[in-house]
């Protein structure tokens, strides 16, 4: 599919473009400085656009409405002009339902877009939390992320405030979906993301702190206790990364691996995200030990002695999470054997290093 991703250089813009490339889709990419010719040659070509250019932090009120209103009206007058077979799809925010006048610009967009006749998906994001969020601009997750990471102060004005927060890969796969025909989102509604996450301000500080701690301390691991930890300790992380910590992160079709933390006392913890059908492993180790930990998704982890041809196979789920032993002379390998993306923990006993890398490629 060619796909136009207006808002290209944001936070989920960024996000939005690596997911649908890496996905096989052809992107084109609107933002500021890009001219209207542009726009007009992407929206000829484009069989979707995401629409996620916006103001959020302007200098007077009226950018809020010239950015969020009058821009949409206008993408959506090029297109009825040049290419009315695009299926539109758009952020929005529950601060729509909010008398301020960020909300109402994006009640005023919503309402638009609604009614405009071009088939339209309208999301509602809710605080979205994820690495490369500007600190210090309209994310209290990122200010406080980068503040903890640099030891600098935060300010919590209400640590019971309760808030409620979208992840920005869920984003990306959701939108991927509607794409793919995947989605159950009907169009011509207001959307919502799922799963959405509470939590209070001062839990928010308490578990980044914790984070801290950890990575400082190099003796002992965080503990993790569900789906909204690690994908925040994963953003936290993120924000270390200029002070010299050396946490990679890969992606290809097959989805992605990112290492979490690396001790050498207590070895390397890794998340490996796998899109439905795929298969990651083949390799064996003569000495390390290795767990897996499925924590979203369905998956089937099989191991082959390479002496005797000895076979475990362990399917596990997200919903009843299981730590699978990885047996050091056993090929294995891991299989996403569900509809959605896969995660899982994994646990190796020693660093990764090239020159002592025990990873010895052997078919199941």
């Amino acid at each position: 599919m060619n796909v136009l991703v207006t808002g290209a250089k944001g936070f989920i813009g960024k996000h939005m473009c690596q997911t649908l490339k890496r996905n096989g889709h052809d992107v084109f990419e609107y933002d500021l400085g890009s001219s209207e010719d542009e726009l007009i040659s992407y929206i000829k070509q484009s069989n979707f656009i995401v629409h996620l250019a916006g103001v959020n932090r302007p200098l007077n009120k009226e950018e809020f409405y010239d950015g969020n209103v009058n821009f949409t009206i206008k993408l959506v007058e090029l297109i009825k002009k040049y290419n009315d077979k695009i299926v539109i799809i758009s952020n929005s925010s529950t601060q729509a339902s909010l008398d301020n006048d960020y909300g109402k610009s994006k009640k005023q967009m919503e309402d638009y877009l609604l009614s405009c006749g071009i088939k339209v998906f309208v999301y509602r994001f809710s605080n979205v939390f994820g690495k490369w969020c500007r600190p210090n601009y309209n994310s209290a997750s990122a200010t406080f992320c980068y503040n903890i990471a640099h030891n600098l102060d935060i300010e919590v004005r209400d640590p019971n405030y309760v808030v409620h927060y979208n992840y920005v890969d869920d984003i990306c796969d959701e939108i991927l979906n509607v794409i793919l025909g995947k989605s159950n989102q009907k169009p011509y509604q207001i959307g919502y993301i799922s799963p959405l996450y509470d939590c209070s301000l001062g839990h928010l500080a308490d578990l980044l702190y914790y984070f801290k701690k950890c990575v400082e301390s190099d003796t002992h691991l965080p503990l993790l206790h569900n789906e909204f930890e690690v994908k925040l300790f994963i953003t936290f992380l993120d924000y270390l990364s200029d002070e010299g910590s050396t946490y990679n992160y890969a992606t290809d079709a097959r989805g992605s691996f990112e290492e979490l933390y690396k001790s050498k006392k207590f070895g390397q913890i890794s998340m490996n995200m796998s899109y439905p059908g795929i298969t990651k492993g083949g390799h064996y180790h003569t000495y390390k030990k290795e767990i897996f930990y499925t924590v979203k998704g369905q998956c089937e982890i099989k191991q082959r002695n390479i002496k005797n041809n000895k076979m475990l196979v362990n399917n596990v789920s997200g919903n009843n999470p299981q730590p699978v032993d990885i047996i050091p002379y056993y090929t294995h390998s891991i299989t996403n054997t569900g509809n959605e993306n896969s995660y899982t923990i994994m646990w190796i006993s020693e660093i990764y290093k090239p020159e002592t890398h025990d990873t010895y490629k052997e078919d199941l």
